[in-house]
């Protein structure tokens, strides 16, 4: 179908950025959008810095040696990935895939390609190599304005919400959210408190 084209060809021609981001789902970001994710996942941080990550006990000793093996060299195809790494075996692909999960999560590896021939394969790089302007603006950014930029894209699509809803969606804090809404008013980006013929409550609406 439609969505599995396009999530196949416009991310290997870098028009958008696809990858577990949201909750661990499957998302397609627009690149003018891609910084603000990156500002609120990594902040200031590059690939080298995943070792801080592992010391501090906020990444799994197995995506700790996948992004060695990348460190090392990138990008990589699958199965040579897991060769590095040594997960090749039938009873590691579990752990394998889970690691790879989570260093998509982090925006640490991104899936590049799918290829087909001569036989289907994924290809994996660092995402700084692969989008490194977008890394290079996200890194700039600050959190305040990066929550302000997602909240403002998010309701521009989705026409009405609520600050709760927005804090489940994105996993934000409550009053960094509060504080992106207050912005996004002040702005006249944003209108808050109305009344949606219809729907009960009160909501926030796309100016």
């Amino acid at each position: 179908g439609l969505t599995w084209e396009l999530k196949d060809t416009l991310p290997a021609r870098k028009r958008v950025y696809y990858g577990k981001l949201l909750k661990g789902h499957p998302l397609l970001v627009a690149l003018d959008l891609f910084p603000a994710f990156y500002a609120l996942v990594r902040g200031r941080q590059r690939a080298r810095d995943y070792r801080v990550e592992y010391q501090a006990g906020r990444l799994s000793h197995p995506a700790r040696r996948i992004m060695d093996a990348m460190i090392s060299e990138h990008p990589q195809y699958t199965r040579e990935l897991r060769a590095n790494v040594f997960m090749l075996e039938p009873a590691k692909t579990r752990g394998f895939e889970r690691a790879m999960a989570e260093l998509q999560r982090g925006l640490w590896l991104v899936k590049s390609e799918e290829r087909y021939e001569p036989t289907f394969s994924y290809r994996w790089d660092l995402l700084e190599a692969w989008l490194p302007e977008e890394v290079a603006q996200g890194r700039r950014l600050s959190r305040e304005t990066a929550v302000a930029r997602v909240i403002e894209r998010y309701t521009r699509g989705a026409v009405f919400t609520t600050e709760r809803a927005l804090v489940r969606l994105f996993g934000l804090a409550s009053d960094e959210v509060a504080r992106a809404v207050m912005t996004l008013r002040r702005t006249n980006a944003m209108r808050t408190d109305c009344a949606v013929e219809g729907w009960p409550g009160r909501w926030l609406i796309h100016a």
